[in-house]
């Protein structure tokens, strides 16, 4: 679900540009006339701004501010709001995507997985499961786990 606030210092106009974003298919739009009410409301973990203004106005910003001149096209608009979402939909989809371990981290899992069935008389699935559970009671990742399973174990020899 994509969010899309809108802040403008007349509210009126924040709320005309509000409806045509809601015309145009967007469900989730708000509109406010200042920026302290809308981070009020907490904005989601990823968002991303567009700067609207005078040609003025975006003329003196620095850097890589996406933004759109006023008076601006509908089509601009909606073309903006359009873009912006998927790019951020991409970057949630990316983060949520697994890091594929190393070969050397694999290698700490799977060693801790064999010291454990080794001693402990527990399946690989078991001895999987146990590294999974202490990492989750620890805090720790998996690899930091094992890590931790074989250095107390080899001290004890």
């Amino acid at each position: 679900m994509s969010v899309i606030v809108v802040v403008l210092p007349k509210l009126e106009d924040a709320k005309k540009i509000r409806k045509i974003l809601l015309g145009h298919g967007f469900s989730h739009v708000f509109a406010y006339s200042s920026a302290a009410l809308a981070l009020s409301e907490n904005l989601p973990k990823y968002f991303e701004f567009v700067l609207m203004g005078s040609a003025e106005v975006i003329g003196g910003t620095e850097g890589d501010v996406l933004s759109l001149t006023i008076p601006l096209k509908v089509h601009d608009l909606v073309n903006t709001a359009n873009m912006v979402i998927q790019q951020l939909e991409k970057r949630m989809e990316r983060e949520k995507r697994p890091k594929r371990r190393s070969e050397r981290e694999q290698n700490y899992i799977r060693n801790a997985k064999f010291l454990l069935m080794e001693r402990n008389h527990l399946t690989e699935e078991e001895a999987y499961r146990y590294i999974q559970k202490c990492s989750m009671d620890n805090g720790t990742n998996m690899v930091e786990t094992a890590q931790m399973i074989l250095t107390l174990m080899y001290d004890e020899i």
